[in-house]
């Protein structure tokens, strides 16, 4: 705090300067010169009327007739009280003008007597001028702070409260007041006494208010001590603190989201203040407030309140509170826009269909407030007029329009109606199950215009032969076959053969469809790798076609037409592939001795590395004479890599000259994507 100067202080001086200057000197005539030996304006020289130190300087100015014809000899000086002399007459042998005295320590009012004596020892007048001395302290003065917070923006005023008696003998000057952060201040230097300047309040013990100015936030000390009218101050010092609250409390609006709502929203203000606080208290107190389209606001004392924004549109939300302090936001409260949208889109399909694309499934949308959320909607689809839950389609949404695909060859033959959901920002849904000219939105399956195909082995034309057995005998007849109606569904060929496959793909009025993708989907027997292999072409212009198939294992082949968005998807139905197992086996030599070394057969299963099952697969071994069956001896197990080897010995003397046959044979195995199979004979006759 900003302390005051020593004002009456200065004044004083100046009057007794003022004095000292027009003070006349005088020439006396009197014969007498002694009686014109006396000190003129006597005065102590302190700055108060009162002195707090026992020892006072005494000065005056020298009687006109004083000077080299008449000098003066000595000074004298007594001291008396009330109740007589405290200091006999004390003689200065000195012609100087000032002297010191020194009083006991009992404060009082003294009366000092000054004279002069002349060259021949003569007394002059005397002088006299009162001394006042107080050393005693006042009593504690303790300033009473507000009971409450004090706003920022506001000087902070207090009172001192009045120390207790009695009074030194010199009264109350006043008091000294400093404010420090830390509480560590002292109102004046020195800790006994406090000068005039040092003096905030100098109007005496009843000018007890002092105004402490804008404070900075948050607590301030405040310490006075009351001091005497010697300047001798108290020795405790009173200490309060001071709370200044110049913030706005903080106010946190909760419930309304940052886009649009689809009805009422329940707002909630909270208010914090981190010094005076926000308790209720009253109508003068705390308090949080929510204004909406600049309405009268929702007030609830305390730190918080609830309101209810209401209406479709957008809504001005103004939202602040007071702190126990009195600081408010209301001047310039926060702001938010509530937006609330509780209509649903207006949906509606098509109000025609597409020739070029039958099975493209359009709806328009609009929302004239919130607009349509480009993340969200549908298409769905059902049997018309039936209970049935609805399938939704594959949607793709943007720029007002719902677009979806209805894979109608997935669907039986019927009739279908449609629902379109769009939805606006706000999450409201919007609803259509008619066109844009009020019809139903129901189609009528199938959309598309049909298509056939008809495949099977062969080229263009299956020239084969057709064999069967008769009387024991193998016959076979050679057989051509032009449409693909009449192909065979199975076929079987040998290990390591290609197939051709061909066929043709029509509209069902007749003509071929030509220039169209079609796919030749190969499905092999389990423990194939792949399991699947698909072969892509086009159809000739007469809607044909005709491919090789792979060698490779058994299958079914499917040759199917995905469609174009004005035809229906097609399959030209499945036939059977089947192929013969490779295997081939060797004999060491072609006769053998009874009783001799034996015979080592050798072979392989599985050329041109065809996968082996893990561990191998059987293989039977068989013999037989010719025009006799085949009879099993002995299964052998292949390697991994699908050989195997054998050693028989002929010991029967009845094999003599019999030139016997022999074969290794592949039995039908899980896991393995071939048809059982025999290898070429081989003969080995007995000797």
């Amino acid at each position: 705090m900003r302390r005051r100067g020593g004002a009456l202080a200065s004044l004083a001086l100046a009057t007794a300067l003022l004095a000292v200057a027009v003070s006349p000197r005088v020439a006396y005539s009197s014969p007498d010169p002694i009686s014109q030996l006396r000190p003129i304006d006597l005065r102590v020289s302190s700055e108060a009327a009162w002195q707090a130190e026992s020892r006072f300087r005494l000065d005056w100015e020298q009687p006109p007739i004083a000077g080299p014809g008449f000098p003066i000899a000595a000074v004298g000086y007594r001291v008396r009280s009330g109740a007589g002399v405290v200091i006999p007459e004390v003689r200065l042998a000195r012609s100087e003008a000032g002297l010191e005295i020194s009083l006991s320590e009992k404060p009082g009012i003294y009366t000092a007597d000054v004279w002069l004596e002349g060259p021949e020892g003569g007394r002059g007048p005397e002088a006299s001028v009162a001394l006042r001395f107080d050393n005693t302290r006042p009593r504690a003065a303790r300033p009473l702070a507000p009971a409450s917070w004090i706003p920022g923006s506001r000087p902070a005023v207090l009172r001192i409260e009045h120390p207790a008696g009695p009074h030194p003998i010199s009264g109350i000057r006043g008091y000294a007041v400093a404010v420090d952060r830390a509480g560590e201040s002292a109102p004046c230097a020195s800790p006994a006494w406090c000068s005039v300047a040092e003096t905030d309040l100098r109007g005496g013990i009843g000018d007890d208010t002092v105004s402490l100015g804008i404070l900075p936030e948050g607590a301030s000390v405040v310490h006075a001590v009351a001091v005497s009218g010697s300047g001798m101050r108290s020795a405790e010092i009173g200490s309060a603190i001071v709370w200044v609250d110049s913030s706005r409390p903080e106010v946190t609006l909760s419930g309304p989201g940052p886009g649009w709502a689809n009805g009422p929203v329940w707002l909630a203000a909270k208010a914090t203040d981190a010094l005076s606080g926000m308790a209720a208290d009253g109508p003068s107190g705390p308090f949080t407030a929510i204004a909406v389209d600049g309405g009268v606001p929702r007030l609830e004392h305390g730190d918080s309140v609830a309101a209810m924004v209401t209406g479709e549109g957008a809504h001005g939300v103004a939202f602040y509170a007071r702190d126990a302090t009195g600081n408010t936001g209301e001047a310039a409260p926060a702001r938010v826009t509530v937006r609330i949208d509780e209509s649903g889109p207006e949906v509606a399909f098509s109000r025609f269909q597409d020739p070029a694309e039958p099975e493209r499934i359009e709806a328009t949308a609009g929302d004239r407030l919130a607009g349509l959320d480009p993340a969200r909607g549908s298409i769905a689809v059902r049997r018309a007029r039936s209970l049935q839950p609805w399938a939704p389609l594959p949607t793709a949404t943007g720029a007002g329009r719902l677009v979806a695909h209805w894979d109608s060859d997935s669907f039986p033959a019927g009739t279908y109606e449609f629902k379109a959901t769009a939805y606006d920002l706000a999450g409201n849904p919007g609803f259509a199950e008619r066109r844009g000219n009020g019809t139903r939105m129901v189609l009528s399956n199938p959309l598309k215009a049909r298509a056939t195909i008809a495949a099977g082995f062969g080229g263009r034309r299956l020239a084969w032969r057709r064999c069967g057995r008769k009387d024991g005998q193998r016959r076979c007849r050679r057989e051509a076959i032009d449409t693909f109606e009449q192909r065979p569904t199975r076929r079987s060929v040998p290990y390591g053969r290609a197939v051709s496959y061909a066929g043709r793909l029509a509209s069902a009025a007749g003509p071929g469809l030509g220039g169209l993708p079609i796919s030749i989907v190969e499905s092999f027997a389990a423990g194939a790798d792949p399991s699947q292999r698909t072969t892509t072409t086009r159809t000739a212009a007469d809607g044909s076609f005709a491919t090789r198939l792979a060698p490779g294992p058994s299958r079914w082949v499917e040759v199917v037409f995905d469609g174009t968005p004005t035809l229906a998807r097609a399959s030209g139905g499945e036939v059977s592939l089947g192929v013969l197992g490779g295997i081939r086996m060797r004999a060491s030599a072609a006769s053998a001795r009874v009783g001799g070394a034996p015979v080592a057969f050798d072979g392989r299963v599985g050329e041109d590395g065809a996968p082996i099952p893990p561990g191998g697969r059987p293989v039977e071994l068989q013999f037989r004479l010719p025009g006799r069956d085949w009879s099993e001896f002995r299964t052998v197990q292949t390697d991994a890599h699908g050989r195997f080897r054998y050693a028989y010995s002929f010991s029967d003397d009845d094999s003599r000259g019999v030139r016997f046959q022999f074969r290794a044979f592949a039995p039908a195995q899980d896991g393995w994507p071939y048809e059982p199979a025999a290898s070429t004979p081989v003969f080995v006759t007995g000797r």
